[in-house]
């Protein structure tokens, strides 16, 4: 018998004594701690959810109907509009695990195109309103580029691209501002997104319907659109994604110029709301994007969160400083308790991140 036969012969020998039992998997009982972190790290926008109601209770007992009541509620809603706006330009950045501090400045330099176009070079209000939008989209395109094309880290390019649209914007509008009353007098549809209207006892404006609206569209694209996905998936592990067919320049190119889009309409909203063209307004817009960003549970590394949880976030801050300016605190127990709850954000995120390792 030949050598080749034997080894069959013992194949099948060992076969046919080997344990037929199926392998089974113990499952462990997960504990309450562990269901949470799962169900945080699906819904990351929970977090933020129940710190607003929280907070809005706690308010509403220490003032009582002073806080409570439609106007105050919805004035909180008009106070944000400008920060909601940004903060879904840079939670788009964010999820791609980058950050645009040029946010703010782009918002100015888009509101100052629109408002020296108009007025001195006596250009239609809606093609000024365009060239606005067009420069944030450009400040965008070049952001996108710089990251995505060169390979540059997205913190330098937009440190350097703030500084730049900063000096831009000084250096174009001569550092002067175009008062209300002319806009309102020759251009009323700059401050088109400070229309207000009521329903009952609650005051809105266009820009807070926009800045609901703006949040609702872009939830459901993030969701429920391939490019959402590649968005996520970039932001997640940005190699991966390349090798599985998304292409990655593409997508963070298309992401810096929708936030510089976006950036441009806040800057349209933020004439509404100020009613006049300035160029030294919204400048700590970038920081406030940031914060409701990271208070709204968006994870910085990428990949992970919720842009309804940045309108969260934008909304936290506005009740903290409207319900301790009513209370008559000081203006640093904002800033105090805003700090506070940022470093505990960035813990929970931290937290939940583990239940993927």
């Amino acid at each position: 018998m030949s050598k080749t036969d034997l080894k069959g012969q013992d194949y099948e020998s060992v076969l046919a004594n080997a344990n037929q039992a199926v392998a089974v998997f113990q499952h462990r009982r997960s504990s309450f701690a562990h269901r949470l972190q799962h169900a945080l790290h699906v819904n990351p926008s929970i977090v933020p959810l129940i710190v607003l109601g929280l907070s809005i209770v706690v308010f509403g007992v220490l003032l009582g109907s002073k806080f409570l009541s439609p106007f105050a509620l919805t004035l909180i809603l008009q106070q944000v509009q400008i920060v909601g706006i940004i903060a879904a330009a840079q939670s788009l950045v964010i999820l791609t695990a980058g950050i645009d501090l040029s946010v703010g400045a782009i918002m100015v330099l888009s509101s100052v195109v629109m408002g020296q176009f108009t007025f001195r070079y006596g250009i239609p209000v809606p093609i000024s309103i365009l060239c606005g939008l067009l420069c944030g989209t450009l400040c965008g395109f070049i952001n996108g580029v710089l990251v995505s094309r060169v390979k540059l880290p997205p913190f330098i390019v937009t440190l350097g691209m703030w500084q730049i649209v900063l000096a831009t914007n000084f250096l174009y509008s001569a550092n002067e501002s175009i008062r209300a009353q002319d806009i309102e007098a020759h251009a009323p549809l700059l401050q088109f997104f400070g229309t207000k209207f009521s329903i009952g006892g609650a005051v809105f404006t266009v820009g807070v319907v926009f800045m609901i609206a703006l949040v609702l569209v872009l939830t459901y694209a993030l969701r429920h659109t391939a490019w959402g996905r590649h968005v996520y998936a970039v932001g997640d592990d940005k190699e991966a994604a390349k090798l599985s067919g998304v292409k990655t320049n593409r997508v963070l190119i298309s992401v810096y110029m929708l936030s510089g889009l976006i950036c441009a309409f806040a800057g349209w909203a933020m004439i509404g709301r100020i009613g006049s063209v300035s160029p030294t307004a919204g400048q700590l817009a970038n920081i406030e994007s940031i914060t409701a960003v990271v208070i709204g549970g968006i994870s910085l590394f990428g990949g992970r969160g919720s842009i309804l949880g940045a309108l969260f976030g934008a909304l936290i801050v506005g009740v903290f400083t409207l319900g301790l300016r009513l209370l008559g605190a000081d203006a640093q127990w904002t800033y105090l308790l805003i700090g506070v709850l940022i470093i505990g954000a960035v813990a929970v995120d931290q937290w939940i991140r583990k239940v993927s390792v």
